[in-house]
């Protein structure tokens, strides 16, 4: 298997100073040990952690032969860190063959290391440090940390809210040894010219859409997606983007995918630029949004507003932000009136809810804020 060396990019950068400013105090080099073996990571926490209140946690895993630190500035969320409140650890594989990676098979195949088990060791770890979220935890990776976040997913679902992969797949050994535990948020991010995870999958990796099928079909979601066209704003970069989403999954779920036409094996929107990297999204920020979503029980319902005279309970909103319908939940004692009207107070839409859920679709308008008008209250709406 051929691995274009990004870890060249990534040194010269270091080099010259373009990865490493601002975030020197706030990154923990740690070491616990696993199965006699010493283990290492790099932690980075924010500078408004406090330990009053829970965070949520992020494991960034790095791709075959890359490093930890290589992947905490590959793929880098430390600036959306900082203005979302939550840590991100950033594990180290041990060697196979002479290689840094994850055991996961296909080209790992024979390595004996325990990384299921030094994954969920590093999480206790942290959580006797840190005041950690345990219905917040997330996975993502790039390329093989991509497809050793599939497997956290199937073998430490009862661990992790959601997962995400950029350039990773599934292989026989993650697929055969799959039992998730709870419907599970995918986000997979993947560039159709990729050569060393093939889009069209091989015998050693799964196709992606044949990923997508199978997560949907899991989570019993709605096999007909939605797709959207995200705009070419930078068209040097040689390829284009599609959001795809399978929405409709139990307790909120959706299995989304951001189809890169013409990406190479690389993260998206990243700072070291190389071939066939896409600069139209930002992975590692797309990512974030995806996880910010949902815990360990689904959907975060977190849009809610005080009971009104009609009904007896808070009113819930979501998802929000959505991509295309909300939900109005209540418990409703008579119908209550509401709109929808743009950010400049035009209004598209009115009706009434007249049971404890209502259904409101946000389809036919663009991308944007819109405000919803509940009685005398009024809310916020994201439509991405």
């Amino acid at each position: 298997m051929k691995y274009f060396d990004m870890r060249q990019l990534i040194i010269l950068f270091s080099f010259l100073g373009l990865s490493t400013i601002g975030f020197s105090q706030q990154t923990i080099n740690g070491t616990i040990t696993h199965d006699n073996l010493q283990r290492e990571y790099i932690l980075y926490v924010p500078a408004n952690y406090t330990g009053d209140s829970a965070v949520p946690l992020v494991f960034n895993f790095h791709g075959y032969r890359f490093t930890a630190n290589d992947q905490m500035q590959y793929g880098d969320f430390r600036t959306i860190a900082d203005t979302s409140g939550f840590i991100i650890v950033h594990p180290q594989g041990t060697l196979f063959n002479g290689n840094t990676h994850w055991s996961v098979g296909a080209w790992t195949t024979g390595s004996t290391a325990d990384d299921l088990g030094f994954t969920e060791s590093l999480l206790d770890s942290l959580t006797s440090e840190y005041n950690i979220d345990l219905t917040r935890v997330y996975s993502t990776g790039f390329s093989n940390g991509g497809v050793f976040s599939f497997l956290l997913a199937c073998q430490l679902s009862h661990k992790f809210a959601a997962v995400a992969s950029v350039g990773g797949s599934m292989t026989p050994l993650v697929y055969n040894n799959c039992n998730p535990t709870h419907p599970t948020p995918i986000l997979q991010v993947h560039g159709t010219n990729d050569g060393v995870i093939p889009y069209d999958g091989r015998a050693w990796t799964w196709a992606i859409d044949d990923l997508l099928q199978y997560w949907t079909g899991y989570n019993k979601g709605n096999t007909n997606p939605t797709t959207m066209a995200i705009p070419d704003n930078n068209s040097s970069d040689g390829s284009t983007v599609e959001h795809i989403i399978f929405e409709g999954g139990d307790l909120g779920t959706t299995v989304e995918h951001f189809k890169v036409t013409g990406g190479l094996h690389t993260w998206p929107g990243t700072s070291f630029t190389g071939p066939g990297t896409n600069q139209d999204i930002n992975a590692a920020a797309e990512i974030w949004n995806f996880f910010s979503r949902y815990d360990i029980n689904g959907l975060i319902k977190t849009t809610s507003i005080e009971p009104l005279g009609e009904v007896t309970s808070k009113i819930n909103i979501y998802p929000n932000p959505t991509f295309s319908k909300i939900i109005i939940e209540a418990d409703i004692k008579k119908k209550v009136d509401f709109q929808l009207t743009s950010i400049s107070g035009e209004t598209l839409l009115r009706d009434s809810i007249r049971f404890n859920q209502h259904e409101v679709d946000l389809s036919p308008f663009p991308v944007g804020t819109y405000i919803l008008k509940i009685g005398s209250y009024s809310y916020k709406v994201l439509k991405k």
